[in-house]
């Protein structure tokens, strides 16, 4: 979708406005998302996982939805068959305290159950392992598959009485292949959790709209809609498609998109989105875009092409099996040579099963597929897209933010920010006169001061005899009176003196228009790039985080400082252009700074794809490009924030459950080694056992607390200042 702040630039001159600094509203005419998007498509990066993502055996997500459902089946069916090789386990009964027959048909129900419990429940585990042996990068199905493997040797060893009865491993068999499968269907399913919360708006959208033909509403089916087309959005209506507002104002239910509970207000001018809600007042909206255009399908496709990358957050916890892998294949081997060394060859077989079968990760299997699925779920509920893992892991140690400043810290539109009244006019009576005169204008100024007119609640009176001057301004009759709006030029047509108040607003890179009636000056009205209410926030925050904040703008020196001191930045860098912008990306990582590029992805892909982490805000498929890791779907410049507190929990949590994970194994493989067996302890298998078991518990509850995270920028601004 092309923008049509290019389009608007030049009718500038046919509607007789005078030239006024281009930069400051930032040209974004050709940008083309959708190329964008097939650029993304393209990229090679984001690929399926193969053994490297601890996934060998269920490879990449093409098929995502199938794979979910799979391993969801076959949790439950290895769940049913678990409980009677359990319940049937000699073992398990000796450690409840039951018993059960020596000899008969139920001593084979656990070998027969686990044998089918190993061959099918454990088969996505034993291809992942070939396919991690074949690419020489242990990982966590190598460690799995290594387990599973050597306890279902040892229970048939055990079984058939070959072995040690202390080896009847088949009940931790059977649970260890159910808390693996379910370690797995959560990783999967946490890689939709994302697409889920936001297919669901899909269902939001109305099956009918009023669209307006003439003078008269037609209810038609929302499908029929095309681009330019009005509708009215009665009070509690949702908004049937992408859209402008043209007429009332109202206060518009986005938490489906941003997250945000309360209502935020959208007047004239202002772009609503399809799926929200008004809440008190009536609408009508010219649509902008409909069906694969809007930013509800952009959002979409963001979160489908973000699945194939999500997994990688699993890296960290395959990198720790690999490591435990060795570890383990290590202290089996120094297991067996120190019990054969001892002269115990019963004992040496006996304990270095025992340490294969500990040293699988029952806790380790579930501490990354756990954080994840709740931290993908708590950001899509705030808004929050991640696109690719590795960005939000990094976004803990960014030190430096840089902002794009149109669309970003500013709305990218011009705005009415002053207005002065000469003796005899008030203020109101200034934008009422301008405002009349600019009412049928099509021109960014003149729909900022006709807004401005209906904001203070002002009557836009018609005007008749409407005349434009390229390059001196626009003239026509109100109320029997010659008005004109324009700027340097038109005073100078009319012989007349600027207020002093223009010189001042002009120095801080505003546009000036003067307002003339019946050749006298009635008043001035400047007119700038508008800041987001929010920014000011954001940067204070960032501020309070000892993060660098830096902003950077194709605009002229003095509009951007005047921004930047107005916000509290740290450091301005202006007039560049959009393939400039990578460049001082680079100076700041130069510097030794960690750099987060926030920007509204048009134009911004070289700069986004340069930074430790791209930031892409404001929902639409103007930020459908590949270089962004992170996208917002709120235009809030606030969500950086929630970014960050995201990243900080999610990698506290990951390294928690994984220290959890992992220092069990480094301490319980030891003992179960036998290292203190001189000192006449030696961990009984039952004991490790279940100690096993409980690691996963408390890794399970440590992941929930990850719940409590409330990520809406308010609510994260409000637990910093408390």
């Amino acid at each position: 979708m092309t923008s049509d702040r290019g389009t608007h630039a030049g009718q500038h001159a046919s509607e007789g406005h005078p030239g006024h600094d281009p930069a400051m509203v930032e040209d974004h005419a050709g940008h083309d998302a959708r190329e964008a998007h097939a650029a993304h498509e393209s990229h090679e990066g984001h690929g399926g996982h193969g053994a490297q993502g601890g996934h060998g055996g269920h490879g990449g997500h093409g098929d995502h939805g199938d794979h979910v459902g799979q391993f969801r089946r076959l949790f439950w069916i290895m769940l049913a068959i678990a409980v009677p090789v359990v319940l049937a386990n000699a073992m398990f009964a000796d450690l409840i305290g039951y018993t059960l027959p020596h000899s008969g048909p139920v001593t084979w129900i656990s070998p027969v159950l686990g044998t089918v419990m190993y061959v099918w429940g454990g088969k996505p585990f034993l291809t992942g392992a070939v396919a991690e042996v074949k690419a020489r990068q242990p990982g966590m199905m190598l460690l799995i598959a290594l387990a599973i493997t050597v306890a279902f040797i040892a229970s048939w060893g055990a079984s058939l009485g070959i072995l040690n009865h202390e080896l009847d491993f088949w009940w931790e068999l059977a649970l260890l292949i159910v808390i693996m499968l379910l370690g797995h269907w959560i990783e999967m399913r946490s890689l939709g959790q994302a697409s889920s919360a936001l297919e669901s708006l899909a269902a939001l959208l109305p099956d009918e709209a009023e669209r307006l033909d003439g003078d008269e509403a037609v209810t038609v089916p929302t499908s029929e809609l095309t681009t330019g087309d009005l509708v009215i959005i009665r009070p509690g209506g949702r908004i049937p498609a992408d859209g402008t507002v043209v007429s009332g104002a109202a206060d518009v239910d986005e938490s489906m998109i941003t997250g945000e509970s309360a209502a935020v207000r959208r007047a004239v001018g202002d772009r609503v989105v399809a799926g929200t809600v008004t809440t008190d007042s009536a609408l009508r909206v010219q649509i902008t875009a409909v069906g694969d255009d809007t930013a509800l399908a952009g959002i979409q496709r963001l979160v489908s092409e973000a699945q194939s990358s999500s997994s990688r957050a699993q890296v960290l916890a395959d990198r720790a099996a690999g490591w435990l892998f060795w570890f383990a294949l290590g202290a089996a081997v120094l297991t067996a040579i120190a019990w054969l060394i001892l002269g115990a060859p019963e004992s040496a077989v006996t304990r270095t099963i025992t340490v294969l079968v500990i040293a699988c990760p029952h806790a380790l299997g579930l501490a990354i597929p756990l954080v994840v699925s709740i931290a993908t779920e708590r950001a899509a509920r705030a808004g929050v897209l991640i696109t690719d893992r590795r960005a939000l892991e990094s976004m803990r140690t960014v030190d430096a933010v840089l902002f794009d400043k149109t669309g970003t810290l500013t709305r990218g539109e011009p705005a009415v920010v002053s207005v002065a009244a000469a003796p005899g006019y008030t203020e109101d009576e200034v934008i009422e006169l301008a405002a009349a005169v600019e009412r049928d204008s099509e021109h960014p100024l003149g729909r900022a001061i006709v807004a401005a007119a209906e904001q203070r609640g002002l009557a836009v009176r018609a005007a008749t005899d409407f005349q434009a001057r390229n390059g001196v301004g626009v003239t026509a009759t109100v109320a029997g009176a010659e008005v004109s709006v324009g700027g340097p030029g038109m005073l100078a047509s009319h012989d007349l003196d600027a207020l002093t108040q223009a010189d001042a607003w002009s120095g801080q890179g505003s546009t000036v228009l003067q307002v003339i009636r019946d050749g006298a000056v009635a008043g001035a009205v400047a007119l700038a790039d508008e800041i987001r209410p929010e920014s000011r926030q954001a940067i204070d925050a960032l501020h309070e985080r000892g993060v660098h904040v830096a902003m950077i703008t194709g605009d002229a020196e003095a509009v951007a400082h005047s921004v930047a001191q107005s916000l509290g930045i740290d450091e301005v860098f202006a007039g560049v252009l959009p393939q400039d912008k990578g460049a001082k990306v680079k100076a700041l990582q130069s510097a030794g700074r960690k750099v987060a590029m926030v920007g509204d992805g048009v134009n911004d892909a070289p700069a986004l794809a340069q930074a430790d982490v791209g930031i892409a805000i404001g929902a639409g498929t103007d930020v459908a490009i590949a270089s962004a890791g992170v996208v917002l779907a709120s235009d809030d410049p606030r969500s950086v924030l929630s970014v960050i507190e995201l990243s900080r929990a999610t990698y506290r949590k990951m390294i928690q459950n994984l220290s959890w994970a992992a220092g069990y194994n480094l301490i319980s493989v030891p003992l179960a080694a036998g290292v203190l067996a001189p000192w006449g302890f030696t961990l009984p298998m039952e004991v490790g056992a279940l100690l096993m078991s409980a690691s996963t518990v408390v890794v399970a509850i440590n992941a929930q607390l990850l719940r409590r995270l409330d990520l809406r920028p308010s609510a994260v601004l409000a637990k910093r200042s408390g």
